[in-house]
Parts: structure tokens; sequence; C-alpha cells
């Protein structure tokens, strides 16, 4: 790569990052930048993904183990803002019981992110949503076959 090309990559990057950080809280760029939880759980205990009213998608997955969500990961196509509230309300869930992760709102992951620009605040309610429909569907499962959850890693 020679010189005169790296030095506009740098420089493109710096200018990205400062127009970044005119919009977004410190929490948000770190999350967008090393998001916590990316990927997607295998043999998951619960499951869900949903398509927001903007066209972002989001998918959370999870293994329970003794009632409390030991592993959960998310993935998502979105932009900056999907990808902070899916990390942050993933790590918010994370070794909570599911009586207590069902509970994480759009309120406490918006707080937690410390700010989102006001057109991205549906991101928050995004990722809530998911983590309730991926409850639902562990809650549904173990319903239909209470032997299958709760021991796995």
């Amino acid at each position: 790569m020679s010189n005169d090309f790296e030095k506009k990559v740098n420089e493109l990057q710096a200018s990205i990052m400062e127009d970044a950080r005119k919009i977004y809280s410190e929490k948000v760029i770190e999350r967008w930048l090393n998001p916590r939880n990316r990927g997607k759980v295998r043999d998951a205990d619960g499951f869900a993904k949903i398509k927001g009213p903007c066209g972002d998608t989001m998918q959370i997955s999870f293994k329970v183990k003794d009632g409390r969500l030991s592993k959960i990961k998310f993935m998502t196509d979105g932009c900056v803002s999907s990808i902070a509230a899916g990390s942050m309300a993933t790590e918010l869930a994370k070794g909570k019981k599911i009586e207590e992760a069902v509970k994480i709102s759009q309120q406490m992951i918006l707080d937690a992110l410390d700010v989102l620009p006001e057109e991205s605040v549906h991101c928050a309610l995004l990722a809530s949503n998911t983590l309730k429909e991926a409850i639902k569907d562990y809650n549904h499962t173990k319903k239909d076959n209470p032997n299958t959850h709760g021991n796995e890693d």
C-alpha cells in the first residue's frame, strides 16, 4: 500500500470518527467498534429474529443454565445504533434470571448507552423486543418439552 493511499485512508477514518462523535455517545461508539456478544449461539434454548420498521433485522439467541441466561449473542444487519443496542441488550441480559431479563426495556438500553439520536431510538426498542421474543420462544419450547432446557452450557 502506498503512503499516499494509506494517508488518505487514515484521513477518511479520522473524518468518519469525528462525524460519529458529533452524533453518538462514547458508549455507542465503543459498542459499534467492539460489540460484545456478537454472533449466534449454537443449539440455542431461546431464539428470535425480528425485522424493525426501519428495515434493520436483529436476532438474539441464548442458552439457559440454572434458570439464568448463561450465554447470549445477537446479530444485526443494521446501523451503528442497532449494533450498539444489540450489544447492550445482551450485556444487560447476560447472567440474569429469565424473569429479570424479560424486563429489559427500550429505556434501560437507552440509559445504558447514554444517548442515541432521536431518529435511532427505535433500535433500542428493536433490541428489547427481540430479547423478549427470544424469551417467549424459550418459555414456549420449555413448556412443550420441559426436559430439554436448563442444564446446557
